[in-house]
């Protein structure tokens, strides 16, 4: 199979039930925007620090290849079987980040991002997704988007949040809280 089809030159590609549409359809930025967010993750995933947690940011990876199926389908005409997402990925979550919360200091204030290479990974992340999120939301103001796909997406950016909180104590680096200059 040729990796190049040469169909996309004219700006236009196909939805999964073979509808065209231009490349800057929501549809597809929608899914771009996964497909974007699911290499900030492989990224975070390859930091050694993370080792204990390769299997839910593998399992993250494998959700959101889930949702860019459902992203990139013609609600209309795919008849093509899809993976699903289910709501225990959700509650998957919530469960790990729970889990972190238990272990952190109270937040008083906004924390900058940063302090560390894969913290900050981490905050691409995250800033990524919810960016993924907003774009899920444009397109289901105008056609199908499965509820679960933004419920996900949502709480996933929480997840990042949360795992950036806890790279800074694994990592024992300070976080920097916000202080708003007035």
């Amino acid at each position: 199979m040729k990796i190049y089809t040469k169909t996309g030159d004219q700006g236009q590609t196909s939805l999964l039930g073979g509808t065209r549409v231009s490349k800057a359809h929501l549809r597809i930025e929608a899914y771009g925007t996964v497909d974007e967010l699911n290499a900030y993750i492989g990224l975070l995933r390859d930091q050694p620090i993370n080792h204990t947690r390769l299997d839910l940011l593998n399992e993250i990876q494998d959700r959101l290849f889930t949702i860019g199926a459902s992203l990139a389908a013609d609600p209309a005409k795919s008849k093509l079987k899809i993976p699903d997402l289910r709501e225990e990925d959700v509650l998957r979550l919530e469960t790990a980040i729970d889990d972190m919360n238990e272990h952190l200091p109270e937040m008083r204030s906004f924390i900058l991002p940063g302090g560390h290479t894969v913290i900050s990974f981490g905050h691409l992340a995250r800033t990524v997704c919810r960016r993924a999120e907003r774009a899920s939301i444009a397109l289901r103001e105008q056609d199908f988007v499965a509820d679960l796909v933004i419920q996900y997406l949502n709480r996933l950016s929480d997840y990042l949040f949360v795992l950036c909180r806890q790279l800074h104590q694994d990592l024992e680096v300070p976080e920097i809280p916000w202080k708003a200059r007035m």
